[in-house]
């Protein structure tokens, strides 16, 4: 058994994979409500035998959570815990950014993908909205957008006359009352910068790409933009189930 995460700024997900490295079970934890009774709590579900873990790994963007994560994983078995920069990700993908400052996670997703003759635009709607440009074995950098969801409880937060919004698909553009008014704005508006960041991604480089959308708005905006895109909710542990070779 493995037992393999992804540590987010917002969510942290945790699975179990089985011998074949497929999923078998997996938890989500909030990243502001991580705490020794939580891991305790939620790893009960997960497995109540840490003697069958071969592995672990985790990819993650708070160093504070795998940390606390790390320290009770050592409580309950032998076997090392490890976040993906502790390996050399060099011998799956050339990265010509700096490597300490790209997030553990679009690593994760970048890898999960080489093919070494396709080039990807992944685009991951997280806490932040980004987009990561791979082209054949190369991490070429990416774009850094403000996230959905964060944005939208932000100017709720900071207008004391527009209300919490749930996002959802809007036909017209011309809004009739302050909700249709925001959810018309952050619809067209993210289909415009999510179409128009891409189409500058092909020009600047030159090149065709196959365009991968994950994270928690992917559903709303993989028929809402005018390029075509493929859905994968699993390519961050798909990325890890390929680093894991790494580990002896």
């Amino acid at each position: 058994m493995y037992i393999f995460g992804d540590i987010g700024n917002s969510e942290i997900k945790v699975y179990l994979l089985n011998s074949k490295k497929r999923i078998f079970k997996n938890i989500n934890i909030s990243t502001k409500e991580l705490d020794r009774n939580n891991l305790n709590y939620k790893f009960k579900y997960l497995t109540k035998d840490f003697k069958k873990i071969k592995k672990i790994l985790f990819c993650s963007v708070v160093p504070n959570a795998y940390d606390k994560i790390k320290n009770f994983l050592s409580t309950r078995t032998k076997i090392k815990c490890y976040e993906i920069k502790d390996l050399d990700l060099k011998s799956f993908i050339n990265i010509e950014v700096n490597y300490n400052q790209v997030g553990s996670d679009r690593l994760a997703n970048a890898i999960s993908l080489i093919d070494y003759k396709k080039n990807y635009i992944i685009l991951d709607f997280g806490t932040a909205t980004t987009f990561d440009v791979v082209i054949k074995d190369t991490y070429k950098g990416g774009i850094i957008a403000p996230g959905i969801k964060i944005s939208l409880n932000t100017l709720s937060d900071k207008a004391t006359l527009i209300p919490k919004i749930n996002l959802k698909k809007i036909k017209k553009v011309i809004g009739a009352d302050t909700i249709t008014a925001v959810r018309s704005g952050f619809f067209w508006g993210y289909a415009g910068l999510i179409d128009n960041i891409i189409n500058l991604i092909k020009k600047e480089t030159g090149k065709s790409f196959k365009i991968v959308i994950t994270g928690g708005f992917s559903d709303l905006y993989k028929n809402s933009i005018k390029n075509k895109v493929i859905k994968d909710k699993d390519i961050t542990i798909k990325g890890l189930i390929k680093i894991s070779k790494l580990i002896k």
